[in-house]
């Protein structure tokens, strides 16, 4: 049986922990959140390497980049230095391969899904391969980066201009602690509606990315907007219900009522392929989600009339 772990700095109560079998074979998929602690996830990876099969970083990303720019984050470095028999991922390679392919497979079931419409992604550097496939569509786009991470308020429009303030900032960005830029710990339990905020979930019919970038600032009234995330859970459902969201798609699928990360599915994959992080083209990941027949979560909710 081969095993994954996704050691997070994320909350611990959003620990889970499955079974499931792919390709004939059992896999074990375990989360475990240090509640922002960085030096437990990295006790908690030296005393399981070369004892599981891969494991996923969670709660932060390796890299943030734009276009052909990748900047790595001094933090998540000392994370991924943890590990030295054991392949680590951090779900950038899935995301560059899965999400592309999920925003295609939105626009064959139904050619209007984006037509017309708006769309925020809340932050791009993290999910170049959907920036790229949303901006390629008939639709208007916000990429809000300097919005959700640095409270700026300054909408960035085309990947041009984000690769111009990409170039400026990310080489500074990546030197900051990530609480700094990104919910950790208890703080992805906790949401922080600011109205200065509101102005861009209204704009928007379709709101993408990290789920707790999108949840953090969240207005109570989502009435009929689309949700296009991951690693959301049961209660997360039932939220998004509660405040009025039509529709949720997660990128990741459904495994025992959870949509678990991109760095717990890359992991699962690199297990499963028997190769190391740094050997796995692009062209395996495809291949490996064509043979899993993985599709997207796509969960239409009734109109909340309470």
């Amino acid at each position: 049986m081969k095993k994954v772990v996704s050691v997070s700095i994320g909350s611990s109560k959003r620990n889970a922990a499955s079974q499931v079998e792919l390709l004939g074979q059992q896999i074990t998929i375990e989360r475990i959140g240090t509640d922002g602690d960085i030096g437990k996830a990295i006790e908690i990876i030296k005393e399981l390497d070369g004892k599981v099969d891969a494991f996923g970083m969670g709660g932060i990303d390796l890299y943030i980049g734009s276009m052909k720019r990748r900047y790595m984050i001094r933090e998540a470095k000392k994370i991924a230095a943890a590990a030295s028999k054991t392949p680590m991922v951090d779900g950038s390679g899935l995301k560059n391969t899965l999400e592309r392919r999920v925003i295609k497979q939105l626009v064959e079931k139904d050619p209007t899904f984006f037509t017309g419409k708006n769309v925020l992604l809340v932050c791009a550097m993290d999910r170049f391969g959907m920036a790229e496939s949303l901006a390629e569509l008939d639709c208007g786009i916000i990429f809000g980066d300097f919005i959700f991470a640095l409270g700026i308020s300054l909408p960035i429009r085309n990947l041009k201009a984000l690769d111009r303030l990409v170039r400026v900032f990310a080489p500074l960005a990546v030197q900051l602690p990530i609480s700094f830029l990104y919910p950790t710990g208890k703080e992805q339990e906790k949401e922080k509606p600011n109205p200065k905020y509101f102005k861009f979930y209204e704009w928007a019919d379709v709101i993408a990315g990290d789920f707790h970038m999108i949840k953090k600032h969240m207005p109570q009234d989502m009435s009929g907007k689309v949700i296009i995330t991951n690693t959301v859970t049961a209660n997360d459902v039932e939220q998004l219900k509660a405040r009025g969201v039509s529709k949720l798609v997660t990128t990741t699928p459904n495994i025992h009522g959870r949509s678990f990360g991109t760095n717990v599915m890359e992991a699962l994959i690199v297990a499963l392929l028997g190769k190391k992080a740094g050997e796995v083209t692009p062209e395996d990941y495809l291949e490996m989600l064509d043979k899993l027949g993985f599709e997207p979560r796509i969960e239409g909710f009734a109109p909340n009339i309470g």
